[in-house]
């Protein structure tokens, strides 16, 4: 009798996993949803929302978007207002100076690390991506080259962070990225008139990435997050 009561306990317990493992499923997705639309523009900075429009927004279930509120809230994406409901995050110098501090601080860390332990043909193959991205900028920026380099652009920085191996660093700079890009949310899509240099500041770092030098890599890392600091501000 006590092993058909232990049987049945660990049928309840594997039953219960399974619906645990299933709503944190959700609650991702309801995660993903958001950010995805705070992106697209179909939220907007400042914007005030229930939980109900997230329910509609989303597309998933109220109690996903209850679970993910929290999440939101320790990232700084949203915060409840009394009486008012949830504030999406508002573009403020304290964002700015907090956002760009924080993605300095990681990307020149891996940098360095990429610097020691990125295969050559890698490097070599982001270099050949990023000067045609550049040539055809200078040429014409058309719809799909201006899909492709804004890719190349969050993958290469995405890249040397990741290859920390580091998972809780790689969480921290994605839930940072996400600040980065509401910042520039009208520049979202990398401006056609942008292109060309952006994609030059990062040959500038691929290339000591390249020579081995982890010092110029670093310095270029600076001097591009730095471009970018100072067009969030408007300077």
């Amino acid at each position: 009798m006590l092993v058909g009561h232990a049987q049945r306990g660990n049928g309840k317990d594997g039953a219960m996993a399974g619906d645990a493992s299933e709503f944190q499923t959700l609650r991702d997705k309801a995660y993903a949803s958001f950010t995805e639309h705070l992106l697209a523009r179909t939220i907007m900075p400042g914007q005030f929302v229930s939980q109900r429009e997230l329910v509609e927004i989303t597309g998933l279930p109220l109690s996903a978007i209850r679970e993910m509120i929290p999440r939101l809230e320790a990232e700084g994406l949203i915060r409840a207002v009394p009486q008012r409901g949830l504030q999406v995050a508002q573009v403020d110098l304290d964002l700015i100076r907090n956002a760009f501090q924080l993605r300095l601080l990681i990307e020149r860390e891996a940098v360095a690390s990429y610097c020691e332990t990125a295969p050559q043909d890698e490097l070599e193959a982001l270099l050949t991506a990023h000067c045609t991205a550049r040539d055809e900028a200078v040429r014409w920026v058309t719809p799909t080259v201006l899909d492709h380099a804004q890719e190349l652009d969050w993958a290469f920085h995405d890249r040397m962070v990741d290859s920390l191996g580091n998972h809780l660093i790689s969480n921290i700079y994605r839930v940072n990225s996400v600040r980065i890009r509401l910042i520039r949310l009208a520049q979202t899509r990398m401006l056609p008139s942008l292109l060309p240099a952006v994609m030059g500041e990062h040959i500038a770092i691929i290339e000591a990435l390249l020579a081995r030098d982890a010092q110029a890599a670093v310095a270029a890392l600076e001097a591009h997050i730095e471009v970018a600091r100072r067009r969030a501000l408007g300077v």
